[in-house]
């Protein structure tokens, strides 16, 4: 019994030894967190806010974009962005050991940032409890490093982007812009946004109450750049075509203007010009009516540029040859209470002359002779009505009327083009086709890099007759100022009344002239309208015509496409013979 009792006694004082060193242990702790908590709460802090773990994000390089030939039209150069920890500025005031107040530190940066110190006090103020707030963004290295050297309690400097348009106003609504977030707002810029964009990195490292980096902590995540976008637009042209474009909106006072060159066999935009247009370099000044792409968003109606597809279904139809006449004496041609007039009394003319005398009155008597919808089939074959399908923001569809009974005014209005709607883009489309043999290709906006599979919408024999029908326009019709000295040129002009609120407005008008080159082997199309021209000259012969001139006779030198008139003018003849139009496979 006294054994058991002895053996139990050590055990139990070693249990109580045991107990009492913890108690102790747990009395040291909690007396240690107790002072860090309470006692000493401000130093830890500020030593905690002194050194703290950051992740940040790597902004990626934005993709550039390129024109056909690898010349910047959208670059992204490397900028700082200057910001401030407001909070870590005002604590000063509760630093008895910190030599400068607040405003003596807003002062000093105030001076190294050349504004007023009053307007700065109140930003610091106002945002005096966030710890973030941008100072000024996107500065110049050297500008960055001058404020930098103020060395101001909680300023520091991040890297971004700034995008810069080589081009300026010339390709302004094709590029489009990027706010300061480096987020694409209008044109490629907008409808690409994701794919120039690319994926930001990140990083994660130890930064002091100054902003400064003390080390990097962790694996650093590398950024991946945006992908490069090839425009298939040539600066080249796009400079000739502004030029002449803005040069001819300024002498006939017009309100706006655009104008399309397309690669015939491709489909690719070699040039998309619009007046008037603005510098994405410098928008302090943009009006938001400059922003617009008119050249894709607006809509006209096309007048007699659309005489020669009217001829073309005529050709299709059977119901005419190359030697068919039409009588359009007296001159005007009543259908109930609307009548139809032309310039003058023409009589009797064939197709060609129709083309060259722009006759209003033969184009409805076509389309009186064929079925009700033989002239909108091939309207809307040609892309007419339909959008053209670039990506492009905004693109406008345009306007082709299908009724299930058709009124006579409406059967002949279409026929000389009016009472539709086109872009200059749709209108540029339907003529490259015509060029193209009747075969129509994709229009593109980005480089080809191999041949477009196509469709044959008109016979090949029928668009050839009616090309050599429209060089005839340029050699002594309407399109005479279209000529090109050393090329054969096929075109067409309209000038037709503008739409005002209460209908059309007979002293307004657009002018239009659409057009290929060469005629003998056509490689450019191209179209010009021009928006209320206010000077004395108001037709497409006299306004849009020239512009066609001087910009395709640049486009095919610059080219290097050979000349097929080397002794002048070719005269045009059409084959009468009256083989049957078919549509040929294949282009």
């Amino acid at each position: 019994m006294n054994i058991e009792n002895g053996a139990h006694r050590p055990g139990k004082w070693r249990f109580r030894f045991v107990y009492a060193i913890a108690l102790v242990l747990f009395l040291v702790a909690g007396g240690r967190l107790f002072y860090l908590t309470v006692v000493d709460k401000e130093f830890l802090q500020n030593q905690g806010e002194r050194r703290a773990v950051r992740s940040e994000s790597i902004p990626a390089t934005r993709g550039m974009i390129l024109d056909r030939r690898g010349e910047p039209l959208a670059v992204s150069t490397p900028t700082w962005t200057l910001i401030a920890n407001p909070k870590a500025l005002w604590k000063m005031e509760q630093d008895p050991q910190q030599g400068e107040t607040p405003s003596q530190e807003i002062k000093r940066l105030a001076d190294a940032m050349g504004v007023g110190q009053a307007w700065l006090q109140d930003r610091f103020t106002n945002n005096k409890n966030r710890s973030f707030m941008y100072l000024k963004r996107q500065v110049a290295p050297h500008e960055a490093d001058r404020i930098m050297a103020a060395n101001v309690v909680g300023v520091s400097k991040t890297r971004e982007y700034k995008r810069f348009y080589p081009a300026g106003e010339v390709a302004a609504q094709v590029v489009g812009f990027t706010n300061i977030d480096d987020k694409g707002q209008e044109g490629i810029e907008l409808a690409y946004d994701k794919a120039l964009q690319g994926n930001p990195g990140k990083r994660t490292f130890l930064k002091d109450l100054n902003g400064n980096v003390l080390r990097s902590i962790g694996q650093d995540e590398p950024e991946r750049p945006g992908q490069n976008i090839d425009l298939s637009i040539d600066l080249r042209l796009q400079y000739l075509a502004y030029r002449e474009l803005k040069a001819a909106v300024t002498e006939h006072r017009a309100t706006s203007a655009s104008a399309v060159i397309l690669d015939v066999r491709t489909g690719e935009i070699l040039a998309m010009v619009n007046q008037p247009s603005y510098n994405p370099n410098d928008r302090s000044a943009l009006e938001y009516d400059e922003l617009r792409n008119r050249a894709v968003i607006d809509l006209f109606e096309p007048g007699s540029t659309m005489k020669p597809f009217t001829v073309a279904a005529a050709l299709m139809s059977g119901q005419y040859n190359t030697e068919s006449t039409i009588n359009t004496a007296p001159g005007y041609l009543r259908i109930g209470r609307f009548t139809i007039r032309d310039e003058g009394n023409y009589g009797k003319i064939n197709l060609e002359t129709l083309l060259v005398k722009s006759s209003n009155i033969g184009a409805s008597k076509i389309a009186f002779s064929l079925p009700q919808d033989a002239i909108w089939n091939i309207d809307y074959e040609l892309g007419i009505g339909s959008p053209v399908g670039i990506g492009f923001p905004g693109e406008a569809t345009g306007n082709l009327p299908s009724h299930p009974k058709w009124h006579p005014s409406e059967i002949a209005t279409l026929s000389y083009g009016y009472g539709l709607s086109v872009s200059t883009l749709q209108l540029a489309q339907a003529y490259m086709t015509l060029a193209n043999g009747g075969y129509r290709v994709p229009v593109s906006i980005f480089k080809q890099d191999g041949k477009p599979v196509g469709k044959q919408v008109i016979p090949r024999n029928v668009a050839r007759d009616v090309a050599k029908m429209m060089e005839a326009v340029v050699q002594r019709g309407s399109g005479r100022a279209a000529q090109i000295p050393g090329y054969s040129v096929a075109g067409k002009t309209g000038t037709v009344h503008r739409v005002g609120s209460k209908g059309y407005e007979y002293d307004q008008y657009n002018a239009m002239f659409a057009g290929f080159a060469p005629a003998s082997n056509p490689r450019l199309a191209m179209v010009v309208m021009i928006n209320d021209p206010k000077g004395r000259q108001y037709y497409g012969g006299e306004v849009a015509a020239p512009v066609f001139s001087r910009v395709m006779e640049g486009a095919l030198t610059i080219l290097n496409i050979s000349p097929d008139l080397p002794d002048g003018l070719r005269e045009v003849r059409l084959d009468t013979k009256k083989a049957p139009y078919r549509v040929a496979q294949g282009n």
